[in-house]
């Protein structure tokens, strides 16, 4: 007996709705340190929420990894609304979305130039007292106060 083929998946245009994966395609993400490449898909705009814990260092400390930063963030108990709000999220029946990191933003800005906008958080953190985010409308990258309210734009990875 014959092994079953796996099911072929047809990747959509670049900020197209993804049917059955939460949201838009949001381009590949390439293989970065020891995080395999991965297609990106980014939900709906949550609203605006602070990063949270202002003064405290958090264990969201890497730049491409969002999915790491959101465990840490999760698993270490605190109070980090922007990305409980991301980690929460659930569409077409997924309910692995994540605040995306700072690198992670930047290439949706690169693959979905002109189709968002707004200030957005990253689950990067800068410092104790900072977290990284992304300007869609211009294309900025800084960062803000803990205690800023900005918009959570959740992702998910499909890895094929």
């Amino acid at each position: 007996m014959q092994a079953a083929e796996p099911a072929q998946v047809t990747i959509p245009e670049i900020g197209a709705v993804w049917p059955g994966q939460g949201g838009i395609y949001a381009g590949f993400i390439p293989a970065r340190n020891d995080v395999q490449g991965y297609h990106l898909v980014l939900g709906d705009e949550l609203g605006r929420f602070e990063w949270g814990q202002y003064g405290d260092d958090s264990p969201a400390t890497s730049l491409i990894d969002g999915r790491a930063n959101t465990l840490a963030l999760i698993e270490s108990g605190g109070e980090y609304p922007a990305t409980i709000a991301a980690h929460k999220h659930e569409a077409d029946g997924h309910t692995d979305f994540y605040l995306p990191a700072a690198a992670e933003l930047y290439e949706i800005w690169l693959n979905l130039n002109g189709k968002l906008a707004g200030w957005v958080w990253s689950s990067s953190q800068r410092s104790a007292y900072h977290a990284f985010y992304m300007y869609f409308a211009g294309g900025y990258q800084g960062y803000g106060g803990k205690t800023s309210v900005l918009r959570v734009r959740p992702v998910r990875r499909f890895i094929q």
